[in-house]
């Protein structure tokens, strides 16, 4: 059997927690594929440049030829698809990225899967998987006292994003279905950690309150989300994998619901502590905006399911996760610097190039 995996997305925020986190903990190849677009940064696998068990390959998932080539070529045993737009604000003002990296970029991985797996031995068939990342804003909005999100709830999806990454989970259900193959679905809640592109709401409040600028929250900042530290995120990734019911799906989360404003204090807590301010706190600098349009007031997810069935539980708390991930920003500032000034994308285009000629050396 291949001892390879193939990872898209996989250098983006949850997808390079991923790729390090597979390389530590498990046997085998890793294949990164990924277009590195703004998010994509190839300074997030900077630590495994020199990995000979680590490819990567710059591309889009649309591209069909690219993708049917990938896959041929490194055989892999198992498909891990983070590949995608994610950022909602983004996706309310340019829809249609979200349209064609979501749905039509999984369509034509699916195709490419399905291609391959249908050629495989009767024993590497057997044991290939196809696992696609979804979020558990596909399921539209909770009220207060709403049960949270299952596996077997509807979908309602409220934004352009969701709704695209809506239609991408109804086509892996469909290519399990209809023709066999066998996927795995997941449908995490809001991931925080290293590596975050500090458009999303926790690396931006740490960025702007060190810089002394204002913390922006939307509306009342009552809006509630399920937190999920993203190396528990990959673990139970992993666990599925190895454990997952083909045709399922998993939700995954942290059991940490949380206001907006609250995650917010958090961050202002932990550096008071951490790097405090000459006089007064963080908190001073909050400021509350117009609300976003659409916005979905309440996420939760339950985990039951992965839980029971397959024995996974996140092992950071909502504090202790939020601290590393402080700690890590505060540690790691000349990454901050790079995606700050726009530098990583020049230190791509060098560093992709270093990379391209390594991996040919070892083909």
């Amino acid at each position: 059997m291949s001892s390879s995996i193939l990872v898209t997305g996989g250098a983006g925020f949850i997808g390079s927690n991923f790729v390090l986190g597979w390389l530590k903990h498990c046997p085998g190849n890793v294949v990164t594929f990924d277009i590195l677009s703004y998010a994509g940064n190839l300074g997030n696998l900077e630590s495994i440049d020199a990995d000979p068990r680590h490819f990567f390959i710059r591309a889009d998932i649309n591209d069909e030829e690219t993708v049917r080539k990938a896959i041929q070529q490194h055989q892999p045993s198992a498909i891990v698809h983070f590949a995608a737009e994610s950022h909602v604000d983004r996706s309310i003002l340019g829809p249609a990225e979200f349209i064609r990296t979501n749905i039509q970029g999984t369509f034509t991985l699916l195709q490419q899967a399905l291609e391959y797996w249908r050629s495989l031995p009767e024993d590497r068939r057997s044991d290939f998987r196809f696992l696609h990342v979804s979020t558990d804003e596909v399921y539209g909005s909770l009220g207060p006292e709403d049960a949270a999100f299952s596996e077997t709830t509807a979908y309602s999806p409220n934004s352009p994003y969701a709704a695209s990454k809506a239609a991408a989970d109804h086509l892996v259900r469909a290519y399990s279905h209809t023709y066999g193959l066998p996927t795995l679905t997941t449908n995490c809640s809001n991931n925080y950690g290293p590596y975050q592109f500090p458009e999303k709401l926790i690396p931006l409040v740490i960025l702007n309150a060190l810089k002394g600028e204002s913390l922006p929250i939307y509306g009342d900042g009552r809006n509630v989300r399920d937190w999920l530290y993203v190396k528990d995120h990959c673990a139970a990734i992993r666990t599925v994998l190895a454990k997952g019911v083909v045709g399922e799906t998993y939700n995954i989360g942290g059991c940490t619901e949380r206001q907006n404003i609250q995650v917010v204090e958090l961050v202002c807590d932990i550096l008071d502590r951490l790097k405090p301010k000459s006089s007064g706190s963080y908190k001073s600098q909050i400021v509350f905006v117009k609300d976003r349009l659409g916005h979905d007031r309440r996420y939760a997810v339950n985990c039951t399911k992965i839980k029971e069935q397959l024995g996974w539980q996140p092992e950071e708390s909502f504090e202790s996760g939020m601290q590393k991930t402080v700690e890590w920003y505060l540690t790691n500032q000349e990454w901050v610097r790079r995606v700050q000034s726009g530098e990583y994308l020049t230190w791509i285009e060098k560093q992709y190039g270093a990379q391209q000629a390594h991996a040919a050396d070892r083909q």
